[in-house]
């Protein structure tokens, strides 16, 4: 079958964004409370310091997101089946347990937020309303469609960038420090670390790499559909993520950045006050209801991802056809209840989670990009430009974690939470090495993965 370019049926930008769709369910869980909560205390801690960070977020999310995207249209299989029959089983099991595991903890401090902002908006305990949306995420997603998930994503994705985009215009904005912030480097400590590990975990998350090998199939696309699904990411991760994510930042550092703040402390409350030039006194109210609405796409997108992997670990169907997907979906929505049970402020939670995630990121990029240039799993690799590219974001990813975990080891590994954070760290770190090794051998080797500059 040779790869072909698709095009939009219709005519000009509404065609187009009539006919995307997976790439902008991506976008939507990128631009979830997380990615905000970690936008606005990198703003508020270090005014525009980060801003290299966010830039370099939305070309990373909108690469990896192309990289998978390739990979789900040329095998038209899900990444879990790819693997495993090209690599064997424990490097399938191991994939999904690094995707249980970030989308796991995720579930529950999403739910956390939705609940907390829940209670502050109608007074009622956050305990009950995490119980409620818990039943409300299982019966919807058991029982609804999938393009209602897209068109949501997308008009949710556009309000909260013209909103974003609004409040730049009269947020006071110092584009000569702004310009400083192109700089790469990071501030010291763990706050510095964290953070910019949670903005490049916004964008580039295993999740959302393993989610949209799937998404693709489930819009029904092929082959004959790549110029479409290039185009979807575009639009959807580089542009309007983009315009997200920088917007978001750039109101924080000029509206809330202060010396001394302290980003860990950072609430809800206070960051809504970046929206006060746009809304005065309703700023607040605006703010958590947006936060609420992000946080519910956020939770409903993010919740499909674990059952995608294991049905298709198992063997089961990965739609609702297969009632045993079906029954994986409500289990993963009911037990996310218990994030609403949760102790402490859901911002500072919200960016470790991001940083978590992308912890485990380079190894599911690594898998990508050895599956896209293996001859036996894809009939045409990548260009070289792609392939370079696509290391570079496994380097990116991996030092930006690596600054995270080290500066979590640094205080000491008597928390338990460090401990398994610098464990799970080591373990896909030697995983990665063994795959780069293993990619290496078969080259020199003469095996089925090709040289990647070959073109």
């Amino acid at each position: 079958m040779t790869e072909t370019r698709g095009e939009t049926s219709g005519g000009g930008l509404r065609a187009l964004v009539s006919e995307t769709g997976p790439g902008w369910v991506a976008g939507a869980i990128a631009a979830g409370p997380a990615t905000m909560a970690s936008l606005l205390a990198a703003g508020a801690a270090f005014g525009y310091a980060l801003l290299w960070v966010v830039v370099l977020s939305a070309v990373m999310g909108a690469l990896s997101q192309y990289l998978a995207m390739r990979l789900g249209l040329l095998t038209e299989e899900g990444i879990v089946t790819t693997v495993e029959r090209r690599l064997g089983d424990g490097w399938a099991w191991l994939l999904v347990i690094d995707v249980v595991l970030a989308a796991g903890l995720a579930q529950l401090v999403i739910m956390k937020t939705v609940a907390d902002v829940s209670e502050t908006v109608t007074g009622v305990d956050a305990r009950v309303w995490g119980v409620v949306w818990a039943v409300v995420l299982a019966v919807g997603l058991a029982g609804g469609g999938y393009r209602v998930v897209e068109w949501g994503a997308k008009l949710l994705v556009s309000a909260i960038v013209l909103a974003f985009l609004l409040s730049v215009a009269v947020v006071p904005i110092d584009f000569g420090a702004a310009a400083t912030g192109v700089i790469p480097r990071i501030p010291a400590g763990v706050d510095g670390a964290l953070l910019a590990a949670g903005i490049l975990g916004g964008a580039v998350h295993v999740t959302l790499v393993t989610m949209h090998t799937y998404t693709v199939r489930a819009r029904g696309w092929t082959r004959e559909n790549y110029g479409l699904a290039t185009a979807d990411v575009g639009a959807s991760m580089l542009v309007a993520f983009g315009a997200y994510s920088l917007a978001i930042f750039l109101v924080a550092a000029g509206a809330l950045h202060a010396p001394g703040i302290d980003a860990g402390s950072l609430t809800a409350t206070a960051a809504a006050e970046a929206l006060g030039p746009l809304v005065g006194g309703h700023a607040k109210w605006l703010f958590l209801l947006g936060l609420w609405g992000a946080a519910v796409s956020t939770l409903g997108g993010n919740t499909v991802v674990p059952p995608y992997l294991l049905a298709d670990k198992l063997g089961w169907g990965t739609d609702r056809s297969d009632p045993r997907y079906r029954g994986l979906l409500a289990a993963v929505a009911l037990a996310s209840a218990g994030g609403a049970f949760l102790g402490g402020a859901f911002f500072p939670l919200l960016v470790l989670v991001l940083a978590f995630g992308l912890v485990g990121t380079p190894f599911a990029l690594a898998l990508v990009l050895y599956l896209l240039n293996d001859s036996g799993t894809v009939p045409r690799s990548p260009t070289a430009l792609a392939n370079v590219g696509g290391l570079a974001l496994i380097a990116v990813s991996a030092v930006t974690a690596g600054s995270f975990v080290r500066e979590r080891a640094a205080s000491g590994v008597d928390d338990p939470t460090t401990a398994f954070v610098v464990a799970f760290a080591a373990a896909l770190t030697a995983a990665t090495a063994l795959l780069a090794a293993k990619f290496v051998g078969e080259w020199a080797g003469g095996g089925s993965a090709p040289d990647p500059a070959d073109r």
